[in-house]
């Protein structure tokens, strides 16, 4: 406890604001200041932290003192996602239970006074209710929005009619700066942190972000950054969720997560590695907008680049100048669309293959269409020789990245773009809607991979899309008479073009088409299909009636690659059943050599 207190002054001494020099054991490396860190809290909590860690529960008690019990309380308050009611009642109850005289708190507001100065603090920062701007820095003081004139603050009026103003929205920032430090100072993760450079097996077989040629591109910009393996590679991944659960579906919350890739892969993805940098604010999406929230953090990870930040490491002793940047991002295709600025709607959408995205629309569909996809394939794959895709033989080579100087010759025009709901915005330049904030960072467009798709999502997208389609459910499946229409207009597949009997269209059946016995035998062998506690979701919770609902992305993950080829063996064709397991088998060597 006395050395969890120590760690959030972020300074090694025994006694911060002893006067004395520090110890002849701790070092100062060469390109830091030889003048000690500052304590981080100020004399009077210091000691006051230091007083409830002596103090003990109640009279008599050696197991725990009044600041160690609260933390573990809050420590379960936050693993179990306890409400601030529910910390309450089980505070009082406690309370009661305990010997008289005891010094436990009654309410969850006391027992997070005692101990808010171990914690990191965020920043709150007012922003535009239109996502307009932040009042932030030289904005601070303003009391209007620059650019649409909506006022900051919306009045609440009470009985005793002192109206009270409150921020419109508020943006939750986590600097970054002090969690990175927090890192060094357990000697176990700084040395963990040097795993990369010092643990890990270099045999050009790609079992960590460091094997990766993304990796060695940023140590070729600035070849400095590469000498101190202690320099810190960021990861950044963004999506919407609902916080509310059912309760509400018409707010939607958009955090920043930040992972440090210096940690071995065990442990990177961990929880407690996983750094809430922003917390943007709904009801709505930010969108495009989001480069607005994104400033408070990309003005810093450009001082951690530039400047770096002086940094004690516990394992060594010393100080040194940590600097730190941002390999990559990491979101599905849409929040794809938020973070680059390349729109991944309409003709233009893939941002790889660019102007020269084949796309069409389908008439009955009435969606664009993406079919010449065999471009990516190796040159020697059999499916480019096959005509049954599209009628035509595949033989133009995978298009190339376009490299980050001519992504901003094209973004020309966009410099002076202003944000917001209610702003009109120019033209698209070659489908960019945007200059990412991102390019900003004095390496960002030299990068050689900039935005990451999330795996997973995707995995979930397409056992979906397969399993609608097997189990013929309605508003699920991509087999519909629309669909088959389409395949007439296009003039492909002629066997599954639709036929008119008697005044109705008529289906003719697919390879893949499963009757209603073959459906409930797959049903059935998934409902009663069993696996390791914890393994996954209870299947026979999520399908009935051959209808599945409720499943989540992990548990598409483990049906697409391990049960769906054994529920469909020997009941649908040959040619299916290959196909399935192959997309199983290329889904699992993709998570494998992200993992």
């Amino acid at each position: 406890m006395f050395q969890m207190i120590h760690d959030a002054l972020g300074h090694p001494d025994d006694n911060p604001f002893d006067k004395d020099d520090m110890s002849d054991d701790i070092n100062i490396s060469s390109n830091s200041h030889k003048e000690p860190k500052k304590p981080s809290l100020t004399h009077e909590q210091f000691e006051k932290l230091i007083k409830d860690a002596e103090q003990q529960l109640y009279p008599g008690c050696n197991g725990f003192s009044k600041l160690s019990f609260v933390v573990n309380l809050f420590q379960i308050k936050c693993v179990n996602g306890l409400s601030n009611k529910a910390f309450t009642n089980i505070l009082q109850l406690v309370k009661k239970a305990l010997p008289e005289g005891n010094n436990l708190p009654t309410t969850y507001h006391d027992s997070k006074k005692i101990i808010q100065d171990l914690g990191l603090s965020y920043e709150k920062i007012d922003a535009c209710e239109n996502d307009c701007m932040l009042y932030w820095k030289e904005n601070e003081s303003l009391e209007t929005c620059k650019v649409c004139g909506l006022s900051r603050w919306k009045v609440i009026k009470n009985v005793t009619k002192n109206h009270k103003k409150i921020p419109r929205k508020v943006l939750r920032y986590f600097p970054l700066k002090p969690r990175l430090q927090r890192l060094f100072m357990s000697s176990d993760n700084a040395t963990d942190l040097r795993w990369h450079s010092e643990g890990r097996v270099k045999d050009e077989i790609l079992r960590h972000p460091a094997d990766s040629e993304a990796w060695k591109t940023l140590n070729k910009i600035d070849p400095t950054f590469n000498s101190d393996p202690r320099d810190i590679r960021l990861g950044l991944a963004s999506d919407g969720f609902n916080p509310f659960g059912q309760q509400r579906s018409d707010y939607i919350t958009w955090p920043v997560v930040l992972s440090v890739y210096n940690f071995p892969p065990w442990m990177f993805t961990k929880q407690p590695y996983l750094m809430l940098s922003l917390l943007i604010p709904g009801p709505k999406a930010p969108g495009n907008n989001i480069d607005v929230y994104l400033r408070p953090l990309i003005d810093e990870l450009k001082d951690l680049w530039e400047c770096g930040i002086e940094t004690y490491d516990a394992s060594k002793k010393e100080y040194f100048v940590m600097r730190s940047a941002l390999l990559w991002t990491i979101n599905d295709f849409p929040a794809y669309a938020n973070l680059s600025g390349w729109s991944t709607k309409g003709y233009m959408a893939c941002p790889t293959c660019g102007k020269g995205t084949s796309s069409f629309r389908l008439p009955n569909c009435r969606k664009i269409c993406y079919m010449d996809y065999r471009c990516f394939l190796p040159l020697n794959h059999k499916w480019r020789d096959s005509k049954t895709f599209d009628g035509k033989v595949e033989r133009r080579p995978a298009p190339k990245p376009l490299p980050g100087d001519e992504m901003l010759a094209q973004m020309s025009g966009l410099e002076d773009l202003k944000f917001g709901k209610d702003v009109k915005h120019p033209k698209r330049a070659d489908n960019w809607r945007k200059i990412s904030i991102f390019f900003e960072l004095p390496y960002w467009s030299r990068l050689l991979l900039r935005h990451n798709l999330d795996v997973m999502h995707i995995e979930k997208n397409v056992f979906d899309n397969i399993l609608g389609t097997l189990l013929d459910i309605r508003g699920k499946s991509k087999d519909h008479i629309k669909a088959r229409h389409d395949l007439k207009e296009l003039r492909i597949r002629k066997k599954l073009h639709p036929k008119l009997i008697n005044g109705k269209w008529h289906i003719p059946p697919a390879m893949y088409t499963l009757s209603p016995g073959e459906k409930d035998k797959v049903c059935k062998f998934l409902e009663e299909v069993k696996v390791p506690d914890g393994y996954s979701s209870i299947f026979s919770k999520c399908i009935k009636k051959r209808k599945v609902s409720g499943l989540k992305t992990h548990d598409c993950h483990v049906l697409l690659q391990q049960l769906l080829p054994l529920a469909i063996r020997g009941i649908s064709c040959q040619q299916v059943y290959d196909l399935v397991v192959e997309l199983g088998i290329f889904f699992q060597g993709v998570v494998f050599e992200i993992t």
